[in-house]
C-alpha cells in the first residue's frame, strides 16, 4: 500500500505550498537518479516524492486526496510517471539551471609609492569596461528585440538537454549563450554584442600596510551580467614601487646608513631618514660596521587609524672607507696605522683580535 503523501514529504497535513516545495526539493536533490546511478531504492524514493508533490501542489488534487486518500487517483502507468510529474521534474531541474550570466571580472594594476602603501591612500583609477548597450537594450539587435529572433538551437529557452531528456541536467545553449535569442540585424552601436565600451572612473582605497602584490577585490564593479546575472568584480592588483633608501620586512623598515671611520670610532649623532622625516640617532663610540640600531615605532602601520601600532625602523650603520685622500690625510692615517700596528697597545680592534685568536687556535701557531 502506498505511503501517505504527507508522510513521504515529511510535512504536516496543513503544510503551506512553500513548505511542501521546500521539502520536495530537498528529497529530490537527495534521491535524484543522476546523483544515485544504479540505486533502485533512491529511484523509488524519487518517484514516490514526485508523485506526492504532484498531488499536494495541485489544490484540486490535494482536496480529493485529503478526502479519499490515494484511491482518489488511478495507479500510475507501469514503469513510468504521470505527465504532470514529468512537468514537475522539468520545473525542478530548471531550479538547478540558470540562464543568467554573471558579468566578467576586471583586473587593474595600480602602482603606488612605498609611502602610500605604508600609510594607505585613495586613488582614482580609469579603466575600460563595458555596459549594457542603451541603443538596443542589451539585446544586440538593431532597434532592440526587433533585430533578433528566437534561437533555432534551443527554441528560445536558452538551454538545451542531452538524449536523457528531463533527467539530463540542462546546459546553456552555445548558440545564443543562454539568452534564447539570436541577432539577425546587428545594433550599430555595440556591433551586436549587447554591450558598449566605455571608460570608467573609480575611487579605490588602498589600506595602510598594503604589501606589494596585494589584491583588493571590489565586489560588483566588474562588467554587468546578462539576462539579470550579477555583475563581475573589480580586482585591483597593487604594485609598490621600490624605494631608493628603504626596504621592508613585515612591518619593519630597513635602511643602511653610511658613517665615517671617525664617527664610528669616536661616536656621533647622525641624521637618519624615516617615513616621518629625518631624525637624529646617536652612534656610540667604538661602533662596528654592520651594527643595527632600532628606532621604535618608525616602521609600517599595522592597520588604519592613529591608535594602531607600527613596526620599527632597523638602521644598519656601514663604516665607509674614504677615497681620494689628500697628502695630509694620508700622513695622518699612516701615523695612526703605525700607532695601531702589531704590538701597538693604544688601540683595540675587537673583531681583529677575535679573528687572530681563532686563526692561532685553528692552526696551532
Amino acid at each position: 500500500m502506498a505511503r501517505d503523501y504527507y508522510e513521504v514529504l515529511g510535512v504536516a497535513r496543513d503544510a503551506t505550498d512553500a513548505e511542501i516545495k521546500k521539502a520536495f526539493r530537498a528529497l529530490a536533490i537527495q534521491h535524484h537518479p543522476d546523483k544515485n546511478p544504479g540505486d533502485k531504492v533512491a529511484e523509488d524514493r524519487f518517484k514516490e516524492a514526485s508523485q506526492a508533490y504532484d498531488v499536494l501542489m495541485d489544490p484540486d488534487k490535494r482536496a480529493r486526496y485529503d478526502r479519499f486518500g490515494p484511491s482518489a487517483f488511478g495507479a500510475p502507468e507501469a514503469g513510468g510517471y504521470p505527465t504532470s510529474v514529468a512537468e514537475v521534474l522539468e520545473g525542478l531541474l530548471s531550479m538547478f539551471s540558470s540562464k543568467k550570466r554573471a558579468g566578467r571580472d576586471l583586473r587593474y594594476t595600480l602602482e603606488v609609492s612605498f609611502e602610500e602603501a605604508a600609510f594607505g591612500v585613495q586613488k582614482t583609477i580609469h579603466f575600460p569596461t563595458r555596459r549594457g548597450c542603451a541603443a538596443c537594450g542589451g539585446t544586440g539587435g538593431r532597434g532592440g528585440k526587433a533585430g533578433t529572433k528566437a534561437c533555432a538551437t534551443c527554441g528560445g529557452k536558452g538551454d538545451v538537454r542531452g538524449p536523457q531528456g528531463i533527467f539530463a541536467p540542462p546546459r546553456t545553449c552555445s548558440s545564443c549563450q543562454g539568452t534564447g535569442r539570436t541577432v539577425i540585424d546587428a545594433c550599430p552601436t555595440c556591433d551586436g554584442s549587447g554591450l558598449e565600451r566605455l571608460e570608467r572612473e573609480f575611487a579605490v582605497r588602498i589600506p595602510a600596510g598594503t604589501v606589494n602584490g596585494a589584491v583588493k577585490r571590489v565586489p560588483g564593479e566588474g562588467e554587468p551580467g546578462r539576462a539579470g546575472g550579477a555583475p563581475g568584480d573589480l580586482h585591483v592588483h597593487v604594485r609598490v614601487r621600490e624605494h631608493p633608501l628603504f626596504r621592508r620586512h613585515g612591518h619593519d623598515v630597513l635602511i643602511d646608513v653610511p658613517i665615517s671611520f671617525s664617527q664610528a670610532a669616536l661616536g656621533a649623532h647622525v641624521e637618519v631618514p624615516t617615513l616621518d622625516g629625518k631624525v637624529k640617532m646617536r652612534v656610540p663610540e667604538g661602533t662596528q660596521s654592520g651594527k643595527t640600531f632600532r628606532l621604535r615605532g618608525k616602521g609600517i602601520p599595522r592597520g588604519e587609524g592613529a591608535a594602531k601600532s607600527r613596526g620599527d625602523e632597523l638602521v644598519r650603520v656601514v663604516v665607509e672607507t674614504p677615497v681620494g685622500l689628500s697628502g695630509r690625510q694620508r700622513e695622518l692615517l699612516e701615523e695612526l696605522g703605525r700607532e695601531a700596528g702589531e704590538g701597538g697597545t693604544s688601540l683595540t680592534y675587537p673583531r681583529k683580535k677575535t679573528f687572530v685568536d681563532k686563526v692561532r687556535e685553528l692552526f696551532d701557531v
